[in-house]
């Protein structure tokens, strides 16, 4: 399934622009951090660890970003799009959304080749339940924005 055209809500958090280089620093120092855990089999804030590498959407460069992570069966993971609840999607949305088959993650200590698809009606509504009934703080973000936040599925390729 190819990425629906999600708009942006009309409310959510918003993080101001200076805070940009704050965050980026620790997103790596938490990437940091996963790597190690993850090769442990350990959890980061509660979830199970996922280091996403995409191809950015207008600069073609390399993105890595550091997200929680559902198990969907045999070499599938769910992720979900949730940016706190803010009015848009994350930035690395609109990556894999430009590129769905030029991504990666590192998962387990592995590195594997992933194929990204979004999730829509009664599928989508499935892995929701599953992703907010493991960590229920995926339905407070949903409370603070009145955008549809997309999940993701990567399968490996």
């Amino acid at each position: 399934m190819a990425f629906e055209k999600t708009s942006r809500g009309s409310y959510g958090t918003s993080v101001p622009s200076f805070t940009l280089p704050v965050m980026k620093f620790m997103n790596n120092q938490m990437i940091k951090r996963a790597r190690r855990s993850s090769a442990s089999g350990g959890k980061v804030m509660g979830l199970d660890p996922l280091v996403l590498t995409t191809v950015g959407a207008k600069t073609g460069q390399q993105r890595q970003t550091l997200l929680g992570s559902f198990p969907d069966g045999d070499g599938a993971w769910l992720v979900v799009a949730s940016a706190g609840g803010a009015m848009a999607n994350p930035a690395w949305y609109h990556n894999l959304a430009a590129h769905p088959d030029q991504a990666q993650i590192e998962v387990g200590g592995s590195t594997v080749k992933v194929t990204a698809a979004q999730l829509a009606g009664p599928e989508r509504d499935a892995a929701w339940k599953r992703i907010t009934a493991a960590q229920p703080r995926y339905a407070g973000y949903e409370k603070k924005t009145d955008r549809v936040i997309p999940v993701i599925r990567l399968t490996a390729s």
